[in-house]
């Protein structure tokens, strides 16, 4: 099965601008095959984040995106959200719930409650989310008492107790030390082995995306540059056209230091 297809997709954050054939991304055509991990590579700019945000339906766009092969034009809110749970970069707490309220929010999804009452088998589902990401004995914490990290993983512990599918990520490591990144990645891995699991992340870092993915999409002036392979995307000098210097070179002398 697909996990997503795109046709011929534009989007802007403005319908008008839209309509003008001001879009922020342009012509977007690929497809993602069901349990991939796919990395979001380009520089500042080049439409990343707008990309995963079109995914999920969240700007105005024109052209086709197919979830699971079903047209997302013909599917609620909730519907995209049973089947994408997506999460942004690390931001501000406005209100103070405890870490197990927040991952609970999760299930709202699957609630068929207009009030959104929770079940015996959504709070298994959210004890399980923690654990998965180490954080089930800081459950009762409130969120305001938490570290980027741990909050980073309690955001993380939502979106998998969300139950979906597909996994978008937007710059997850982003503010991060490098061992909360280590333990992200391995959070992750685990996440990813599950065969119907897919994996769609917009990264900074390449040696991640490296660690992370097995097929790559290069963005750059809000266009889709190219998709590969692993060994396409390095073998080919895409990387340095995408990004306007040499990459590789610039990693392997990162790579040299820590010799």
């Amino acid at each position: 099965m697909k996990a997503i297809e795109c046709r011929d997709l534009f989007a802007a954050y403005d319908k008008k601008l839209l309509e003008k054939g001001e879009a922020v991304i342009r012509d977007i055509n690929f497809e993602i095959k069901e349990g991939s991990s796919v990395a979001v590579l380009g520089p500042n700019g080049s439409g990343k984040s707008t990309l995963l945000k079109t995914l999920c339906g969240m700007i105005p766009q024109k052209g086709t995106v197919l979830i699971r092969e079903k047209d997302s034009a013909g599917m609620s809110r909730r519907d995209i959200a049973r089947n994408i749970a997506y999460m942004t970069q690390l931001s501000g707490i406005f209100f103070s719930y405890t870490v197990f309220e927040t991952v609970l929010m999760g299930r709202y999804v699957h609630s068929k409650s207009a009030f959104g009452r929770t079940t015996a088998e959504d709070k298994r589902i959210a004890d399980q989310a923690l654990k998965s990401t180490g954080m089930e004995e800081l459950k009762d914490r409130q969120l305001s008492s938490l570290s980027g990290g741990e909050l980073q993983r309690v955001f993380l512990a939502r979106t998998f107790a969300q139950g979906s599918p597909i996994l978008m990520l937007d710059e997850p490591n982003n503010h991060l030390d490098l061992k909360v990144q280590a333990e992200l990645a391995g959070y992750l891995k685990d996440w990813c082995a599950q065969p119907e699991h897919t994996l769609i992340g917009v990264y900074h870092d390449i040696p991640l995306a490296l660690e992370l993915a097995d097929s790559f999409i290069l963005m750059k002036d809000g266009r889709m540059k190219a998709m590969g392979s692993r060994e396409e995307i390095l073998d080919g000098g895409l990387l340095e056209e995408t990004y306007g210097f040499e990459v590789r070179s610039y990693l392997g002398r990162i790579e040299k230091l820590l010799k």
